[in-house]
């Protein structure tokens, strides 16, 4: 018994996406959350392999994200290795880099080629991501008593002055919502809702709505396809899709670590899902192409 049940379990996971429509998919695709090495974890591949892999796939971008090192610097490195497709990096706002610190941000916008082009507000070591996991860790506090801190305003303010997208990164909702009002009155160009309502974010439908109504966009990631829930989450991702609207979603990977699939190979599995879930191409390229070049400012 124990033997059926765990071959029904293996069932509800996403085949890999195989076919014409792959090459359709990814054709001028833009990925905005690509994980590779140098890292402190283990790795799929290194930036070099995940930029090459990206053109040999016909894809038009990918943004290089670590969780504590900028990564401008290498996505000037990975361009050269992979002629022809855009590569873009980041800093993500965590310890290792002074937590809310806007001289990291001036650092990044200096680095040579200039290709720094997101900033994640703190993920593994945000106060709200430590709380919810309950480990106890330090963290990076940005905002208190329901106002954001100085310093995260500083960092926004810096966002806006060198026309850099802000992403929420993983603190709580409000602090999200927060986040994108302060955007907005400074007059940020871009902003996007990290893994906007899956965790530890979460936000609601109508957080979600309101995120979009200040100008951001939902980010909506795959990670690995290859699980027993898959199916469960992939129809929960088209619901919040279908809720909070085509013209305010972006879809990237979350990929990039060992043992899962390729970036780009997962990418056009999560792409193929949503496809099955009654999504048309014309959707599907709103949220894989047209939005994702808005938020980096392609033309």
């Amino acid at each position: 018994m124990a033997v059926a049940v765990g071959v029904a379990a293996a069932r509800q996971a996403i085949l890999p996406a195989t076919g014409a429509n792959v090459a359709r998919d990814l054709r001028g695709a833009i990925d905005i959350h690509v994980h590779a090495d140098p890292d402190n974890v283990p790795r799929s591949l290194d930036v070099l392999e995940a930029a090459r892999l990206a053109k040999e796939k016909g894809m038009r971008a990918i943004v290089l994200k670590s969780h504590f090192d900028s990564t401008a610097g290498l996505a000037l490195l990975a361009r050269k290795a992979a002629p022809g497709i855009e590569v873009f990096g980041g800093v993500d706002l965590n310890l290792p880099v002074g937590g809310m610190n806007a001289h990291a941000v001036e650092h990044m916008v200096r680095m040579n080629g200039r290709w720094g082009r997101i900033v994640w507000m703190s993920t593994f070591d945000s106060e709200n991501q430590i709380r919810t996991g309950k480990s106890g860790a330090p963290f990076v506090r940005v905002s208190q008593d329901g106002a954001l801190l100085p310093e995260t305003r500083a960092v926004i303010a810096a966002i806006a002055k060198h026309g850099l997208v802000l992403a929420s990164g993983h603190v709580s909702a409000q602090e999200a919502l927060l986040m994108f009002e302060e955007g907005r009155r400074l007059g940020v160009r871009a902003m996007v809702a990290t893994h906007g309502m899956s965790t530890p974010t979460s936000l609601s439908i109508a957080q979600a709505k309101q995120a979009a109504s200040l100008g951001a966009f939902i980010e909506f990631t795959s990670g690995t396809l290859a699980t027993p829930t898959a199916r469960a989450r992939i129809d929960r991702i088209a619901s919040d899709i279908r809720s909070v609207g085509v013209e305010h979603a972006i879809l990237s990977s979350d990929l990039g670590q060992a043992g899962n699939a390729l970036p780009a190979d997962g990418f056009a599995t999560f792409i193929g899902a949503l496809r099955a879930k009654a999504f048309t191409d014309r959707e599907l390229d709103r949220m894989t192409k047209e939005n994702p070049a808005r938020l980096l400012g392609l033309q």
